[in-house]
């Protein structure tokens, strides 16, 4: 991989469901370092979008691309190898097992066993409360605490690329502003991540890029500071 090159390219993806398609002929790149949004309205398509990327549906037609290298052929399991990993919608713990014990299951790839309590050291610092609540069944913390478990957990296997769908469903809204401030503090470190959200005006504050996505089409994209003050955007999706 070149420095200019993307760690993420999908070029012309078409997916879907049976008969429904989802995307069509996306495009999209998520450079090292960068944090990048995928905004839109629900139904749009960016859920489909990320489990693309994660293999857990097969594009139709178009290619995928992790660090130059083509990656359609890929099995869904062999994509953590890759440096993908994602936080699902819902956050998806196990419930009655501790906060560590789910933050060691992200660590099963045998590379990420090797640097196992570095990793886990620098989940704490990110997630001083993880600590804390280390001992704590998963399932009794807060939506909030369970969101940065899930976070953590994604971040033991060492990821190159973090995805992150809709990590503000359903929590309060003073919560939000807290997992809003991590991603912050996760793009400032140099994590690379890309993250799908339809708390437009909360996530284009904290990412570099944007692209929106309606209807399965990218209908535009730029720096996040451009999208927050265009009339389009702001009438459509702020309500301003």
């Amino acid at each position: 991989m070149t420095a200019a090159s993307p760690m993420l390219q999908l070029k012309n993806i078409s997916a879907g469901y049976g008969s429904f398609q989802a995307l069509f002929d996306v495009s999209l790149e998520v450079r090292a370092g960068e944090s990048v949004a995928v905004i839109g309205p629900n139904g749009a398509g960016k859920t489909t979008l990320l489990r693309v990327i994660s293999k857990l549906i097969e594009a139709r037609q178009g290619e995928l691309v992790m660090e130059g290298r083509a990656y359609n052929g890929v099995a869904p399991h062999e994509v953590i190898g890759l440096g993908i990993a994602q936080v699902p919608e819902g956050r998806r713990l196990f419930p009655r097992l501790t906060v560590e014990d789910n933050l060691k299951m992200g660590a099963f790839l045998p590379s990420a066993r090797a640097r196992y309590a570095e990793r886990l050291d620098m989940v704490y610092n990110l997630f001083p409360r993880m600590k804390e609540r280390r001992l704590q069944a998963a399932g009794t913390m807060s939506g909030g605490e369970q969101q940065m478990c899930a976070i953590g957990r994604a971040l033991m296997s060492g990821p190159k690329l973090l995805l992150l769908d809709e990590p503000s469903a359903g929590l309060a809204p003073v919560v939000v502003q807290s997992i809003f401030e991590v991603i912050r503090k996760m793009s400032a470190e140099g994590y690379t991540v890309l993250i799908v959200e339809q708390n437009i005006q909360q996530v284009l504050k904290v990412v570099d890029r944007a692209y929106l996505l309606e209807t399965g089409k990218i209908r535009s994209s730029g720096p996040a500071a451009e999208l927050l003050a265009s009339d389009q955007i702001r009438k459509a999706y702020l309500g301003v």
